[in-house]
């Protein structure tokens, strides 16, 4: 019997088992799939509710006698808004079998959406200090749509269709009287989400 002799300096390597290669291939095609799928995980009900308590903030924040009481309202809306979409997602993601909604395209729809709102927390604070309450609104509507924009690349046609509602109206914001401010916002907060989420929850699955 002979013994096996070792592979000459340059020869290439033996072939990779068929069985593994067939798992390489099958990670390649889903993450190809993961990376051009959009993400259909936007909770159109959820959408609904958060228009919902974007029109009753508005209605509270109007009745404030103080632009700190005013800011209060809007940013508990905030956080309740942030809350309702997150919990949306996930519900609807687990609903419908998508993957959970920080890996693939919803991965990218945050990284679209997380700079706008890191860059909107020290902007809100250096115009409260400034006491320009007044450009809170513009700002915040400007700045949701842009970030709605991004993040809609990667998801269905009405999401950034939707910011660009956001932006239109932050932008008649910037150049209204003050008192246009909360109507304003109840516009591009509330109705935009109310009549959008209506269509992602009749078109794209709840």
């Amino acid at each position: 019997m002979t013994e096996p002799r070792p592979l000459r300096p340059g020869s290439p390597a033996p072939p990779a088992p068929l069985d593994l290669r067939a798992i390489d291939n099958l990670r390649f095609i889903r993450e190809t799939m993961e990376r051009a799928a959009a993400f259909t995980a936007v909770p159109g009900r959820g959408s609904v509710a958060i228009g919902g308590t974007a029109l009753l903030a508005a209605l509270i924040a109007a009745r404030q006698r103080t632009w700190e009481g005013w800011l209060t309202v809007w940013l508990v809306e905030a956080l309740l808004a942030l809350g309702i979409a997150l919990w949306a997602m996930d519900r609807k993601a687990r609903r419908v079998g998508l993957p959970p909604i920080w890996t693939g395209a919803g991965r990218r729809v945050a990284f679209g959406l997380v700079p706008v709102f890191v860059a909107c927390v020290p902007l809100t604070i250096a115009l409260a200090f400034a006491g320009r309450f007044d450009l809170l609104p513009g700002l915040w509507l400007l700045l949701y749509g842009c970030g709605v924009v991004a993040a809609g690349a990667h998801s269905v046609p009405p999401v950034p269709l939707m910011g660009g509602g956001a932006m239109l109206v932050g932008v008649v914001a910037l150049a209204a009287p003050v008192a246009w401010g909360d109507p304003l916002m109840a516009i591009g907060f509330g109705g935009l989400h109310l009549v959008f989420g209506a269509v992602i929850a009749r078109r794209y699955g709840g």
